[in-house]
């Protein structure tokens, strides 16, 4: 591809956890010259004040568990505005590429003979780090797992029995209305006192989380006022700060 064919074509851009000032240097400068952006709920509007005052803006959210786009108006709105303008941006919350729908709309957009271009965004796992939780850390995790807590049909996903089976760090979005079951089943497997966190809206102002027991989670969520959309992490990184913290009090006290 050369450099003239990159700066045109339908963008599929993550738009990062939620701070504006998290999105890639590359989304920015796309941002300043798009012509069209459709935007989820997840996008943080801040984002939206990046490009020209001309730009045509298209709301395309879905409300979690609430109202939505369907996804085949989302599709015809980006074929009918990439086929007349140039910089189209299709702006999704997070990374379009996990969990998002955003390689579906590359592929429909692709089989139309639309120029495609992807740009990654820091996914809303990474928010992990704002409570001071690595997703992974030396001598505790050696490897993430990344789950989504219902599938097409609503149900649990059976991958989670596996992914409890091992020492990975354990992050599951849309989990928040499966987290009864999530703690039952790490309860009924004898693992209810696994370090859990769940964290909302991260990165931002409005921030709240909660860490507990995983088999205290749905209780530990409900008193603090937690609901959709959240990520919830599961493993001993969760307590990783202070492990540090005693091991370096025992390491000054030796």
């Amino acid at each position: 591809m050369n450099q003239k064919n990159a700066d045109f074509g339908l963008f599929i851009m993550g738009g990062g956890p939620g701070d504006p000032e998290l999105i890639t240097m590359k989304a920015f400068n796309v941002l300043k010259r798009a012509e069209v952006i459709l935007y989820d709920n997840l996008s943080n509007e801040k984002l939206l004040e990046i490009a020209p005052k001309t730009c045509k803006m298209i709301y395309v959210g879905k409300q979690p568990y609430g109202k939505y786009t369907p996804q085949e108006k989302i599709n015809e709105l980006i074929v009918e505005n990439a086929q007349n303008y140039q910089v189209v941006v299709r702006l999704k919350g997070g990374d379009p590429f996990i969990f998002g729908r955003g390689f579906e709309e590359l592929i429909y957009a692709e089989a139309r003979g639309i120029k495609c271009h992807y740009i990654p965004g820091i996914s809303s796992m990474q928010g992990a780090g704002f409570i001071d939780v690595p997703l992974t850390h030396r001598g505790i995790s050696e490897s993430v797992w990344i789950l989504t807590g219902t599938k097409k049909d609503g149900s649990l996903t059976d991958d989670l029995k596996c992914a409890m089976k091992s020492s990975a760090t354990v992050v599951i979005y849309m989990g928040m209305k499966k987290v009864g079951e999530i703690s039952k089943a790490y309860s009924d497997a004898g693992l209810g006192n696994m370090p859990a966190a769940i964290i909302q809206h991260a990165t931002l102002p409005n921030q709240k989380q909660v860490v507990c027991s995983v088999q205290h989670l749905q209780e530990s969520a409900e008193n603090a006022g937690l609901t959709y959309p959240a990520i919830i992490i599961i493993g001993n990184v969760v307590q990783a700060k202070a492990y540090a913290n005693l091991n370096q009090s025992e390491l000054l006290s030796a």
